[in-house]
């Protein structure tokens, strides 16, 4: 007999959020999986981002469905919707981080109560909330995955607020890998270096912060988005059955070095 492969995602069954344009991490996420067999739907932010996405998705024949976690009820909406379409969830992928601009390009002293609260909420609180509802779908066990960057340990020139907020999400992960072991649920974090997404546009001195990931990574340079996306497709595959509660690192060893 032969054995299966535990690095295939065929058969698979995922749900992918924060798709936004053809550099997101969501859609090098979403393109692997396919292509490796997995069924998908993936999320973008709202009915004016689908028209710059459609033209991703509809050639893989990949449903999209519309998701602002900030917006009551399209987070619950969005997951029963996949649940009804794929049947299961074997893994998820959350992809969004978001802070105000005027909080983002402050310094963090000086951010208001109500920007940090709204970026907790979209960068950290949904993936807890988006694991709650994912879950009762996840029977046969499964991954979620989330992702953070090297702010969330080191105080990263220009990150700023996010890099509070990215911490705890990783100290999120491991909480849940506690908690979602026993279901047989992985969950863990995949920290990319800087690549240009529309996320990462939004923080200041981005270029600077690129040019000095390249001097600094022992590999001299940027990682790619298909080298991210094929990090996370290890995680959800059965391949990586054995782990849980991880921040990952796909930065060309910047994470390595002082």
């Amino acid at each position: 007999m032969t054995k299966k492969n535990a690095f295939s995602l065929a058969g698979k069954k995922g749900l992918v959020l924060g798709l936004a344009n053809e550099n997101s991490i969501a859609w090098g996420c979403t393109q692997l999986a396919h292509q490796m067999g997995a069924e998908l739907v993936v999320s973008c932010l709202n009915e004016k981002a689908r028209r710059f996405v459609e033209s991703l998705t509809e050639p893989l024949d990949v449903e999209l469905v519309h998701c602002n976690v900030e917006q009551e009820g399209e987070l619950e909406a969005l997951v029963a919707h996949a649940a009804r379409r794929l049947g299961r969830f074997d893994f998820v992928i959350h992809s969004i981080a978001w802070a105000p601009l005027e909080d983002l390009h402050g310094q963090v002293v000086d951010s208001s109560r109500k920007g940090f609260s709204r970026a907790m909420e979209v960068s950290c609180h949904s993936f807890a909330e988006l694991a709650r509802l994912c879950v009762p779908h996840m029977a046969q066990g499964g991954s979620l995955l989330s992702m953070t960057y090297l702010g969330a340990d080191e105080a990263v020139p220009h990150y700023g607020l996010m890099g509070p907020v990215k911490a705890a999400l990783e100290s999120m992960v491991r909480y849940m890998a506690l908690e979602l072991g026993p279901q047989g649920i992985r969950v863990h974090a995949v920290s990319p270096g800087p690549i240009l997404t529309r996320a990462a546009s939004g923080i200041a001195g981005f270029d600077e912060l690129m040019a000095n990931a390249v001097l600094k990574a022992p590999l001299k340079r940027l990682v790619t988005l298909d080298e991210i996306a094929q990090l996370s497709a290890f995680l959800c595959s059965d391949a990586a059955s054995g782990m849980t509660g991880q921040t990952i690192y796909v930065d060309g060893g910047c994470h390595a070095v002082a």
